[in-house]
């Protein structure tokens, strides 16, 4: 019989991870196919890891990797993918705005011959408008500076194949995007839509900052496009400054006007320093990237796994 792996990763979901597991069972004993949940906790600082261990010591099909320390949703979502046994895997997040209910559809969609089901998120229950705006922001952004399309309202609840899931261990990137990898990656595709409920409990773990990083991770890690934007402003500018040169030139040597402009010398420096600054910050970005790159240290640490026969070892 094939194996179904869920991949969930989690972290302070102390009110969620229960029902979410309990609604996973649910739908999953219906189907012919065994079945894993294998839960990463990524640093959680509440009674998660216990509620892990106590989920595993009652149910074989349950295993918990403790991550050392948080390394980050991405992170742990690949930490899963290269732990998971399954004929596929299908992630999804635990605070139940990935709807269990859906498992059956994607491992349909998987039966009749496709390796990638990608949910695509219509919307979210009680999202702000300003959210749903910068988000819609964010994709035409990618893609319009991109050669790999993702899919806007594309989210990190999807089925891969094995043979997928193999070729994504391959790529150990650091800023990892993975909504971009997976469309890199290519195989046959499709796409599921869903409308995301309100979370069950508990509060987005997503700040801000958070979500910043990640935009900003996804764009240079897909796309050189902020580099020739730079180079192009500062063409322009320079010819700019080549012209104005000219011109200052001629008025010294064939005119007799007078001509202070402090002012617009003033404002054209802190305008030209001002964009010099802004550029070396995008080209820092890039080389900061290849720091991360070239040292190859681990993408994270498991401190513990957590399975029936080990959770029996500790008693």
């Amino acid at each position: 019989m094939k194996l179904v792996s869920i991949v969930v990763p989690v972290y302070n979901e102390e009110e969620n991870i229960d029902v979410f597991y309990q609604e996973v069972v649910k739908n999953m004993e219906a189907l012919p196919y065994c079945f894993e949940i294998v839960f990463v906790d990524d640093g959680s600082k509440d009674a998660t890891p216990l509620i892990l261990e106590r989920l595993a010591g009652q149910d074989q099909r349950v295993r918990g990797l403790v991550l050392a320390r948080n390394f980050g949703h991405q992170v742990a979502l690949s930490c899963g993918l290269d732990n998971a046994d399954g004929d596929c895997v299908i992630t999804m997040d635990g605070d139940m705005q990935h709807p269990p209910e859906m498992l059956p559809k994607l491992i349909e969609k998987w039966e009749q011959g496709f390796e990638v089901v990608q949910t695509v998120r219509l919307t979210t229950e009680g999202v702000s408008w300003l959210k749903n705006f910068t988000s819609s922001l964010f994709y035409r952004l990618m893609n319009a500076m991109s050669n790999v399309q993702v899919q806007e309202g594309g989210s990190d609840f999807r089925l891969l194949d094995i043979k997928v899931v193999d070729s994504f261990r391959r790529f150990r990137e650091r800023a990892r995007f993975i909504r971009g990898m997976i469309s890199a990656i290519g195989y046959r595709q499709i796409k599921m839509e869903f409308i995301a409920p309100k979370r069950f409990a508990g509060s987005s773990k997503f700040s801000i900052k958070k979500m910043l990083h990640f935009a900003l991770d996804g764009i240079t890690a897909y796309s050189k496009m902020p580099l020739r934007i730079s180079f192009y402003i500062g063409l322009a500018f320079a010819i700019i400054s080549f012209i104005l040169t000219i011109h200052v030139l001629y008025i010294k040597m064939f005119t007799n006007e007078a001509v202070p402009g402090w002012a617009t010398i003033t404002a054209s420096i802190l305008l030209l320093g001002g964009l010099q600054l802004l550029f070396i910050g995008v080209i820092g970005e890039y080389v900061g990237r290849i720091f991360e790159e070239v040292k190859q240290r681990p993408l994270y640490l498991v401190r513990e796994e957590l399975t029936q026969h080990n959770t029996k070892n500790k008693k």
